[in-house]
């Protein structure tokens, strides 16, 4: 057997990916700690071989804890289940040093998360955008964030949006599938390309329409890619209502709209995206943990202005 899949199921909450970096930093040996490093995962392992992990303590986050309110779902010593609200960052980076989803999981947490993420992402195993609101889980201990990223690798999590779009898709369930890379026209920009790219697969069903001008539609993701649902519907001919990156399509539409519809969709600052679905199996427990929300008030004000069109 190559020797990271042996390490990997024998060493408790150790992925293989996590097994790699290790190897590459020179943290695995052979016989004991004094042995040599072994660098090639997929060198054979032999019966009567002794390896040697050696773990390093998490890095200690940067951020620093900011008593910021969170909308907290579900939590455990192990997990933290949030309903992020629209317009709060998942981690600090550039333009967003602090005032963080990271910041307020160090407050509410008391700095009890995973390091894995590095030191400025701690406990951090997904993101959401900036704009779009929803359920997402954090991982409060290295073993916790193992397991949810591998859950999150093979696509065996539960995951669904309500999205609010211009136009009614055709048919009104099906797959959006195609690569989604960097677009070569706007570098800010993700799109469905045809060279390069990682593999995309969106699942949809329009859960109402509004005559032709607008439908709510229900996507689950099968591949996690950055903008997937906002690049995929658009790249059908259906932007997300008030998207500002991607939802330039949908001006024909609005013309169509009364003018307190208009108003409505004109006070939306953010695309109407709301992750509804959050389902995982728990890492220590190894029980399904499954919640799901409610529709936002920012998308569910619109659909009433809708039903009157």
């Amino acid at each position: 057997m190559r020797l990271d899949k042996l390490l990997s199921e024998e060493a408790e909450g150790l992925s293989r990916a996590r097994l790699k970096a290790l190897m590459e930093q020179g943290r695995v040996f052979a016989d004991t700690l004094d042995g040599v490093p072994v660098t090639n995962g997929k060198k054979k392992a032999r019966a009567g071989d002794v390896f040697v992990i050696c773990v390093p303590p998490p890095v200690a986050a940067e951020p620093e804890a900011q008593d910021i309110p969170l909308d907290v779902v579900y939590e455990d010593d192990d997990v933290i289940i949030i309903d992020k609200p629209p317009g709060l960052v998942v981690h600090p980076a550039a333009g967003n040093a602090d005032g963080t989803l990271v910041n307020a999981l160090l407050a509410h947490c008391k700095g009890s998360l995973s390091g894995i993420g590095g030191v400025a992402r701690p406990g951090i195993v997904h993101r959401l955008d900036k704009g779009t609101g929803g359920l997402m889980v954090a991982a409060k201990n290295d073993a916790a964030h193992t397991c949810l990223s591998e859950q999150f690798a093979d696509h065996s999590l539960d995951r669904a949006y309500y999205a609010l779009v211009w136009g009614v898709p055709k048919p009104l369930s099906g797959e959006i599938e195609g690569n989604i890379g960097r677009s070569p026209q706007n570098r800010k920009k993700m799109a469905v390309v045809e060279r390069g790219g990682k593999h995309a697969l969106t699942r949809y069903k329009v859960i109402k329409a509004f005559g032709t001008v607008a439908s709510l539609v229900e996507c689950r993701l099968a591949t996690g890619r950055t903008h997937q649902i906002r690049v995929h519907l658009t790249s059908i001919g259906h932007p997300l209502i008030g998207d500002p990156l991607y939802g330039g399509g949908g001006r024909s539409k609005r013309s169509l709209l009364d003018p307190d519809a208009r108003t409505c969709v004109d006070a939306l600052d953010h695309q109407a995206l709301y992750a509804f679905e959050l389902g995982f199996v728990h890492p220590r427990t190894g029980i399904k943990v499954y919640h799901k929300g409610k529709i936002p008030n920012y998308i569910n004000d619109i659909v009433l202005e809708l039903e009157r069109v």
